[in-house]
C-alpha cells in the first residue's frame, strides 16, 4: 500500500483532506479540456490509488463553472489527423485505460459536474460511481459531431446500463445535449444542486461513503462492475463470496457490538 494524498500532480489539481481527494482539470479558462499529458497523468493516477492506503473516496470537481470540454482541439483533435493507425490506436487505447482505472480504482468516485460537460468529459462523468450536477449542467457524447463513432471509451457498453439503451443510442447517433433535468429523469445524475451548493454536497456524500465501511464499498464497487459479465447464477454465488470476505472484517463485528450495545457504529475501514 502506498500513501497519496500529498501528490502534487503536473497537469490537473489534487487535493485530499479527511481521506477524501479532489481532482479538478485546471484550465478554466477554455472550459478545461484534456491534453494528451493530462490523460495520462490521470490513468496513472486512478490507477495508482488501487494501492492508495490514506484515500477512501474521490471527488472529480468542476473548475471555474464548468466540468470538462472533452479533447482539446488545438492539443488533441489536431495532431490526431496527421497520426498512423499505430499511434492513433495508442491514443484510443490510452484514453480506454483511463476508464478501465476509474473503474478499477477501488474507491467511490463522485463527479460534481457544473456547466459543460462534454466528448471525454462527459465519459468521465459516466465512469464515475455517482454524478451530482448543477441545472446549468450541459453533457453531451458529441464524438459524431467532430466525424467519430459514438463508441467512445466504454460508451456503448456503459451508458445504455445508466440510462437505457434506447435513450444512449439517441444520445451517441445525434451528439446532442442532454439537459440538467432530462439527465436526472434519465437517472444519469443522481442529483441537481444549485451551482453555489454543488461542491458541498458532493463532499457531504464523500464524507457519508467514507464514515462507512470503506472495504466492503471496495467490494460493492468491484462487484457493482464484474457482476455485468455474469449470469444471474454466477452473480449470486459472487456475492455470496464477497460477502463472506466482509463478515472476517473487524467493521462487520464493530457494526454487531455498536448494535448490541444500542450506539452507532464507528467504522475504521478494516
Amino acid at each position: 500500500m502506498t500513501e497519496m494524498a500529498g501528490i502534487t500532480p503536473k497537469h490537473f489539481l489534487w487535493q485530499c483532506h479527511d481521506r477524501i481527494a479532489t481532482i479538478r482539470l485546471d484550465r478554466p479558462e477554455r472550459k478545461n479540456p484534456l491534453t494528451f499529458e493530462s490523460y495520462a497523468e490521470l490513468r496513472d493516477t486512478f490507477r495508482a490509488l488501487a494501492y492508495a492506503s490514506d484515500v477512501d473516496v474521490v471527488v472529480f470537481a468542476s473548475n471555474g463553472g464548468n466540468f470538462s470540454s472533452g479533447g482539446d482541439v488545438h492539443d488533441i483533435i489536431g495532431p490526431l489527423v496527421g497520426m498512423d493507425m499505430k499511434g492513433l490506436l495508442a491514443f484510443t487505447r490510452m484514453t480506454g485505460d483511463l476508464v478501465k482505472a476509474m473503474i478499477g480504482c477501488g474507491k467511490p468516485v463522485i463527479a460534481a459536474v457544473d456547466g459543460i460537460c462534454v466528448g471525454a468529459g462527459a465519459i468521465i462523468a459516466m465512469a464515475s460511481d455517482l454524478r451530482l450536477a448543477t441545472p446549468e449542467a450541459k453533457c453531451a457524447f458529441l464524438f459524431t459531431r467532430v466525424g467519430l463513432a459514438g463508441c467512445d471509451m466504454g460508451a456503448c457498453a456503459m451508458l445504455p446500463r445508466i440510462i437505457g439503451q434506447g435513450r444512449a443510442a439517441e444520445l451517441l447517433y445525434t451528439g446532442r445535449v442532454m439537459g440538467a433535468e432530462e439527465g436526472a429523469a434519465w437517472g444519469f445524475w443522481n442529483s441537481l444542486h444549485p451551482a453555489d451548493g454543488l461542491e458541498a454536497e458532493a463532499q457531504k456524500l464523500a464524507h457519508r461513503i467514507a464514515a462507512g465501511p470503506v472495504f466492503a464499498h471496495g467490494i460493492t464497487k468491484t462487484q457493482l462492475n464484474q457482476e455485468w459479465n455474469m449470469g444471474l447464477e454466477q452473480a449470486i454465488e459472487a456475492e455470496a463470496q464477497a460477502q463472506a470476505i466482509c463478515m472476517q472484517t473487524q467493521d462487520f463485528a464493530r457494526a454487531y457490538r455498536a448494535f448490541v450495545g444500542k450506539e452507532k457504529p464507528v467504522f475504521e475501514g478494516n
